[in-house]
């Protein structure tokens, strides 16, 4: 009963914070330092309930991703095959790198003094590039450049590094190279499909097989709360930005920061 109860209250920071820009890694290392989830599938237990949040995207933006007239009309579905070429391209850097520092970086930086520091860092950036007022070249996904596409890509590369926040990454790389504060979103969550069903098909692959059933109970129930708590966090981030900016997530990052700092470095 307790992998049960460890399983709903992830699967609800994962639905919570996988979108935000407040790094979902992060929260989940913080969460597990107190509640200790069973060390024998929690790497695996991690990226398939991330997979439940990406799934989310799939409903959400469904008319974008899987229109009905993309088999009718050419034009839809040239602007659909666009939208999944620019995501396959921005996840190239991330695939590179991850293949070849992914396990050095997860040894050497997941802690939470890890995700203290990025968190200040990256609630830093958040607040000063949305005082920048970036110039904006891209207002929607057709405008967006397969060129920028692979750079944003390329700054979702400093998600490796715990407490920076996936979406963080990509929304400010987005709006520095010039889309709109909701392509940048919508790109950064597009980008998260094909790189987390990999991760997800590759972990269960390996580990899988060893899985006990509650294990996979526990398992498909973070699965299912991530994926349902994600899709109203997506529904209330996209009316979110029509009329705010990133800075409050920016103040949240650096408050969050601090506490970390304090209590882990100074309370025990």
């Amino acid at each position: 009963m307790l992998m049960y109860i460890q399983a709903i209250i992830l699967g609800i920071v994962e639905g919570v914070t996988e979108f935000l820009p407040i790094s979902s890694t992060g929260h989940m290392i913080i969460v597990d330092t107190f509640i200790h989830l069973d060390k024998s599938f929690r790497e695996m237990f991690l990226i398939v309930i991330q997979l439940g949040a990406i799934m989310s995207v799939l409903i959400y933006f469904r008319d974008k991703l899987f229109p009905l007239g993309a088999l009718r009309d050419k034009a839809e579905f040239r602007r659909m095959f666009n939208i999944w070429l620019k995501a396959a391209v921005g996840v190239v850097p991330s695939l590179v790198i991850g293949g070849l520092f992914g396990k050095l970086i997860q040894r050497a930086l997941f802690n939470v003094t890890t995700v203290a520091v990025a968190l200040l860092v990256g609630g830093v950036a958040l607040i000063l590039i949305e005082r920048r007022k970036c110039k904006v070249v891209a207002t929607d996904m057709e405008t967006l450049s397969y060129g920028r596409a692979f750079m944003i890509g390329c700054a979702q590369c400093l998600a490796m590094i715990p407490g920076t926040s996936r979406s963080a990454a990509t929304i400010l790389g987005g709006m520095m190279l010039g889309t709109s504060r909701a392509v940048a979103v919508e790109y950064s969550f597009f980008l998260a499909i094909p790189i987390m069903m990999a991760a997800s098909a590759y972990s269960l692959m390996k580990d899988g097989a060893s899985l006990t059933r509650p294990q996979w109970i526990a398992t498909g129930i973070g699965f299912l709360v991530s994926f349902l708590v994600a899709w109203g966090v997506i529904a209330f981030f996209m009316n979110y930005i029509r009329k705010r900016d990133f800075k409050l997530f920016g103040w949240y990052r650096i408050a969050l920061g601090i506490v970390l700092l304090v209590y882990f470095g100074f309370g025990k």
